[in-house]
């Protein structure tokens, strides 16, 4: 089995297949109702949906550095501002992230496997993620949308 055919699997599977650790990130976000999304619980630094969102901003800055852009903070920042709470914005913050993952998948499976292990060209910077190599920044993403989703999991648990 090739890199690509790895991670692409490994984040098909914490995405919306059986991981090992509990329920994938689909099912946990497909449980939160918008209300449920836009509260902060008290002592909470950040909501659901804000999580959502950080997690969507940076899946898109891995898209950018995957097809050779420069690391830098995501294009609509790390932590974007999600606006007044609706329905629909939820949904599309939902769906939203599923499109950028499947674009994720797109760009994984596609992606020249000589390139793996070659190194991303900035410097290391723990803050950023940099000075990895590719496959350690896809591994890197798929620990991030499962520390967040965890993290969603928790706060459903609070507010309910």
């Amino acid at each position: 089995m090739t890199i690509s055919e790895k991670l692409s699997k490994e984040l098909e599977q914490v995405l919306s297949g059986d991981p090992w650790y509990g329920s994938p990130v689909y099912d946990i976000i497909e449980k939160v109702n918008f209300e449920t999304a836009f509260e902060k619980p008290q002592g909470s630094v950040h909501n659901i949906a804000e999580i959502l969102l950080h997690m969507l901003s940076w899946t898109e800055e891995i898209i950018d550095r995957m097809n050779g852009m420069t690391a830098q903070q995501p294009s609509s920042g790390s932590w974007p501002e999600t606006g007044s709470p609706t329905e629909q914005k939820w949904q599309q913050y939902v769906n939203d992230l599923k499109l950028v993952n499947v674009n994720l998948i797109g760009v994984i499976q596609n992606f020249p496997e000589e390139q793996w292990s070659e190194p991303i060209l900035e410097e290391r910077n723990p803050e950023l993620g940099t000075g990895v190599s590719h496959e350690e920044l896809v591994r890197g993403l798929i620990q991030h949308h499962i520390y967040h989703s965890a993290q969603i999991a928790l706060l459903t648990k609070i507010i309910l």
